[in-house]
């Protein structure tokens, strides 16, 4: 599959004629929401694990030197914490630009901090996808994120902003603290 999933995202319609829709970010989402929404909530999804196992190469790196960012992974028992936000259908093109880069819009159940629940939607990059990088060693993915580059700044930026809100939320993920850990080692030796 192509990482450009533009066209693939505009065929999905279960929420065209829908007046506002939840959609739950767990990435830059959480900390950069460039798009207008009616409500912001902390909320959650099970079933999925957060990793940076995908390459960016339109954001956070190149063609030639991709960065990663988070995607999230099949996980029976785990619960992904993010944040919702409530927007329009006519959000829709621009955040399938925004997630072009392999991410697919799939529908999932999110529930929120209160207790509430909803159906909504999330981008998810999955293995099948031309950007996919897949797993590697904590330690190498913040290598890679040391010297990754692109349109959208360092792809240390991503990293820092997104422990920074997971902190903030008050929600502990211990693949991207343990990323950040080794991004600071690399730092301090130069």
């Amino acid at each position: 599959m192509s990482h450009n999933t533009i066209a693939m995202n505009q065929r999905m319609d279960r929420f065209d004629n829908h007046a506002s829709v939840w959609l739950f970010g767990y990435g830059s989402l959480i900390f950069k929401a460039d798009f207008p929404y009616l409500e912001r909530r902390p909320a959650s999804i099970t079933g999925w694990t957060r990793r940076f196992w995908q390459g960016s190469h339109d954001h956070r790196g190149t063609e030639t030197a991709p960065g990663r960012v988070v995607t999230l992974v099949p996980d029976a028992g785990a619960t992904c914490h993010g944040m919702a936000y409530l927007v329009t259908p006519e959000e829709f093109a621009h955040l399938d630009y925004r997630e072009k880069n392999g991410y697919l819009r799939l529908a999932t159940d999110i529930r929120f901090e209160d207790g509430g629940t909803a159906e909504g939607l999330v981008y998810i990059a999955t293995h099948e996808n031309a950007a996919y990088l897949g797993p590697a060693s904590e330690r190498d993915i913040a290598l890679q994120i040391a010297t990754a580059r692109g349109p959208s700044g360092p792809n240390s930026e991503y990293l820092l902003e997104l422990a920074r809100a997971l902190r903030a939320l008050g929600k502990p993920d211990p693949h991207v603290f343990e990323i950040e850990r080794h991004l600071e080692e690399f730092q301090r030796r130069v």
